[in-house]
């Protein structure tokens, strides 16, 4: 831990509050981990699946819709700026609203909001799939982008309250792995459902499937999830609340639909606010720490080493992740022509990889610590280089077997990446501070995966009318390439070894 943050003398105080020892107990020593979970409610491995497979609902949801999107213009006749609203109603209320999620659990209980998000996520799912219009489809979306940023944090915060130790170190890696795989597999699943055209409801499935999977987890989460809160909840930050939703919608807003509608004055003033709203965010959320209120992001959080050095790290990777997983769906269906079975099929094997990278991710951590980090950002580079070579040589005759290679190797990286990272950014966050450090990283993570899918689709659409399919896929893998330097660069101010 870094033993130079001014913050360490503050957080101590707020965990030995939740769960003093008792007086036959020994004192804690000053040089125990802030992280070390207090006696208290324990996350059984059957909680463990639960609260994964809650977490994995919204993640698989922001990108299952990708293979769908030309079915769904088909179907209700959106068109493009609408169907970018699909997608982006969705991711922005998302990220807008995780941060206050996580402040919400820590103060009425993760396990309650864990139920209602649960409930809210199937309900808002099933206005999804019954949608009669475009316009309707959108508004849904964006009541689906809200209950998610309902359920998500509480899934990150229960682990980090309710184990400790190895244990924890193995849940968040857990999470981690199901954080990357769920993404992939909102792909491969969504291709097989619009295919399948279930009881000829085409696209309505990958939202009407969410129902039963909701209910199911629900069911679980009665029977085996524990009731976690802090201590000491703080009140909601009302200001930073506000000023956060401010700074992500006048970045995010114009960057996923200004293309859409011809970059007309509104998508230029937002953009001209972003900067402005941010730094507002910045000054409210300092004179409240320091006047002693309660930020909706303390200032003190972000200085902790693991915290700082790993969200830092998760907007280049996760802004290249979203925008290499929008960007190859759109290709492969619109450029080269694959079905959405095809289209998702051709993820199978970086799914795959991804898994077993994750498996093998604790393992190697414990040897080579930041290394592993390092290493994956290395062999994803690799990955991207060579499958824009294949696409760049084969095109357009390149199939779902040609792909397979090269999407392993990607798949491999990212998954000596992601997992690990989560961990990191979480192993020194206070008990007491669970909701707010999971929505924080979320918060991070989920901003940067729609900065991804706004920065690179917009490159990748705009050069696909002037250059084509083929070379606007290559020159969006490329910039990948680039954010993914910057990853590796990053990943060596990483704790060198993982707690």
């Amino acid at each position: 831990m870094d033993q130079t943050l001014p913050s360490r003398a503050q957080v101590l105080p707020r965990v030995t509050r939740i769960a003093a020892p008792s007086p036959s107990a020994p004192p804690k020593s000053p040089s125990q981990s802030p992280s070390s979970s207090p006696a208290g409610p324990v996350l059984s491995t059957l909680g463990l699946l639960t609260v994964l497979l809650g977490a994995a609902l919204p993640m698989v949801d922001f990108f299952i819709v990708n293979v769908a999107l030309p079915t769904i213009d088909r179907d209700l006749d959106a068109g493009p700026a609408v169907l970018e609203m699909v997608v982006a109603g969705y991711g922005v209320a998302y990220a807008v609203l995780l941060v206050l999620g996580g402040r919400l659990g820590d103060l009425f209980g993760r396990r309650n909001l864990f139920l209602w998000g649960l409930g809210l996520f199937a309900a808002t799912s099933l206005a999804c799939g019954l949608a009669p219009t475009a316009w309707t489809l959108v508004a849904a979306r964006v009541a689906q982008g809200a209950a998610s940023a309902l359920l998500l944090p509480q899934a990150l915060a229960t682990i980090q309250s309710a184990t400790s130790g190895s244990s924890r170190g193995k849940a968040l890696s857990y999470y981690g792995a199901t954080a990357g795989i769920a993404s992939v597999v909102g792909q491969v699943l969504g291709g097989v459902l619009v295919s399948a055209d279930l009881a000829g409801s085409g696209w309505r499935a990958i939202f009407l499937v969410n129902v039963p999977v909701a209910a199911v987890a629900l069911a679980l989460a009665l029977k085996s999830v524990p009731e976690t809160r802090s201590a000491n909840p703080a009140r909601i930050d009302r200001a930073g609340t506000v000023l956060l939703a401010l700074t992500l919608i006048t970045l995010l807003l114009p960057l996923t639909e200004g293309r859409a509608a011809g970059w007309p004055l509104w998508s230029w003033v937002l953009l001209a606010l972003s900067p402005f709203a941010a730094a507002a965010f910045v000054v409210v959320e300092r004179h409240g720490e320091r006047t002693g209120g309660n930020p909706l992001l303390p200032p003190s959080l972000v200085r902790i080493h693991s915290v700082r050095s790993g969200l830092l790290l998760i907007v280049p990777f996760c802004l290249g992740f979203g925008g290499f997983m929008f960007v190859l769906a759109v290709a492969l269906q619109d450029g080269l022509h694959l079905g959405a079975l095809a289209a998702g099929a051709a993820l199978a094997p970086l799914c795959a990889a991804f898994f077993a990278a994750s498996l093998l991710g604790p393992r190697m951590v414990a040897r080579h610590g930041r290394r592993t980090v390092t290493a994956g950002t290395l062999i994803q580079a690799v990955g991207l280089v060579a499958l824009a070579a294949t696409f760049s040589w084969g095109w357009p005759h390149v199939g779902v077997l040609a792909l397979a290679p090269s999407m392993a190797v990607i798949g491999f990286g990212q998954g000596l990446v992601l997992p690990v990272v989560f961990r990191i950014v979480l192993s020194e966050v206070p008990s007491a501070q669970a909701g707010v450090g999971s929505g924080a990283m979320a918060t991070t993570q989920q901003s940067s995966l729609a900065l991804g899918v706004a920065t690179l689709g917009t490159l990748f659409l705009t050069l696909s009318t002037s250059v084509g399919f083929r070379d606007a896929l290559v020159w969006a893998l490329l910039a990948q390439v680039a954010a993914g330097a910057l990853t590796t660069t990053l990943s060596l101010r990483l704790p060198k070894s993982v707690v």
